[in-house]
């Protein structure tokens, strides 16, 4: 079994997004995707409804197979009314924070405060670049931050961190937050790293697709030197475990 907790939809190309998405379920095995819309980096109240409205007509074109994150940018008045409705009335199950503010910014306390109440998961885009780092890109710090403030809340933190030799260490004592390793990280020893530092209960199997990225993740976790029980709480067994508000058959 396979659940893929990290993929998107572009809102430049959705439908190709969506084929992408599903041609790799199909040729790989993939039992479940988490599924966020996104586009520019701060977007307004339009746009963050689109990209929703975009992940809920999946979830609905591919009910079981398809899940829903609910994109939200902090900074925009609407971002609770938006969470309810996605959550109460679409049926999504979980948060999406990318870099419209860093994770740890007061504007992110009500959302984390109702992810507690919902008892869904914040997946959070965490990322350290060597250059051209976005102006509000969360990083380890910012992560454990935020999850010192709320350890009921559950927290992804995505890409585990990009340098994960910088950022793992960082949340490394708080058992509220696991990682994902998405989105081209591709050093042979990260996924081993990772679970040396973390424990292997703290390892989500993530892939940033609809990009390539999903073979070298999938890679990753074939060649890693892991018991076939570790393998497998990282391919599904950790994913069905945070979140626990959906059943995974």
């Amino acid at each position: 079994m396979l659940i893929d907790v990290h993929t998107h939809l572009w809102e430049t190309c959705v439908e190709e997004s969506k084929q992408g998405i599903l041609s790799m379920c199909e040729t790989f095995g993939i039992d479940k995707v988490y599924v966020s819309g996104l586009h520019t980096y701060c977007p307004d109240e339009a746009e963050v409804t689109r990209l929703n409205d975009y992940v809920v007509s999946f979830m609905r074109e591919h009910p079981g197979l398809v899940e829903g994150y609910c994109y939200l940018n902090p900074r925009n008045a609407n971002s609770l009314s938006e969470l309810r409705r996605r959550i109460e009335d679409d049926d999504m199950c979980g948060i999406k924070l990318w870099a419209s503010v860093f994770c740890d910014d007061p504007s992110v306390n009500p959302i984390a405060e109702q992810a507690i109440h919902y008892d869904i998961p914040v997946l959070v885009h965490t990322f350290h670049k060597a250059v051209d780092q976005l102006p509000n890109e969360s990083l380890g710090e910012n992560m454990a931050a935020l999850a010192r403030r709320y350890p009921k809340a559950r927290f992804i933190m995505a890409h585990i961190g990009a340098n994960c030799l910088r950022e793992l260490r960082c949340v490394k004592d708080l058992p509220n937050v696991w990682a994902d390793f998405s989105g081209s990280i591709s050093h042979a020893d990260d996924l081993e790293y990772a679970v040396r530092i973390l424990g292997v209960d703290r390892i989500l199997f993530g892939s940033d697709m609809p990009d390539l990225a999903f073979q070298t993740s999938y890679g990753q976790l074939l060649e890693a030197d892991l018991t076939e029980e570790e393998r497998e709480k990282i391919a599904w067994k950790n994913a069905a475990d945070i979140f626990k508000r959906r059943s995974v058959k």
